[in-house]
């Protein structure tokens, strides 16, 4: 069977497969979602390596527990949640995230990012690699993974504040780093005018 043959399995005829042994049905596998699952490693690492290990280790997850997938929602979902549990699980071997005081979370202002209009999304996404691991973390799972301050909390054993101060603090740091990225970017297009 050829890749184009392939292409029109569905996920549940792929995944059945790949849990019968089928290697080829699982490089399949692989191939189908490995590009994507890449991007969401990608925004919870430093690096492209620690991105391609938790890559590695999402799939073999995946494929450790695809019996346990129950067809109740999309595949690709269920495996974005893998891969977003692994990235959390390494973030929380690496790294410690202190709690805050009440007091301190009310004086930490929530910033507004309307500056990252102007920007391209490879540069947003290299900024947001530059937030320290916490910060990037608790970022990633509230603005891009969608998940709410409790939820947060509960996945990384903070408290819901201290999920809501790392927050705002992510995003005050990205605002300055966006206002610092277009002062660099329009001086060469200012000098050019002149």
């Amino acid at each position: 069977m050829s890749t184009t043959d392939n292409q029109n399995l569905s996920d549940s005829d792929l995944i059945n497969r790949c849990i019968a042994g089928d290697r080829r049905m699982q490089e399949e596998l692989y191939n189908k979602y490995s590009a994507k699952m890449y991007a969401v490693c990608l925004r919870y690492s430093n690096n492209a390596d620690d991105a391609q290990d938790l890559l590695q280790e999402g799939f073999i997850k995946v494929f450790r527990n695809l019996g346990k997938f129950r067809h109740e929602g999309s595949f690709e979902g269920w495996m974005r949640r893998v891969f977003v549990n692994t990235s959390i699980e390494h973030f929380r071997k690496k790294v410690h995230i202190n709690s805050i005081s009440e007091k301190d979370e009310v004086a930490i202002e929530d910033v507004g990012l309307s500056a990252l209009d102007n920007l391209a999304e490879k540069d947003i996404v290299l900024l947001i690699r530059e937030l320290s691991p916490g910060y990037r973390t608790v970022f990633n799972m509230y603005v891009i993974e969608g998940y709410s301050h409790k939820e947060i909390g509960e996945m990384l054993g903070i408290t819901e504040g201290t999920s809501k101060s790392q927050l705002a603090r992510a995003k005050a740091i990205l605002q300055k780093k966006v206002a610092e990225f277009l002062d660099e970017n329009r001086k060469p297009l200012i000098r050019r005018k002149q």
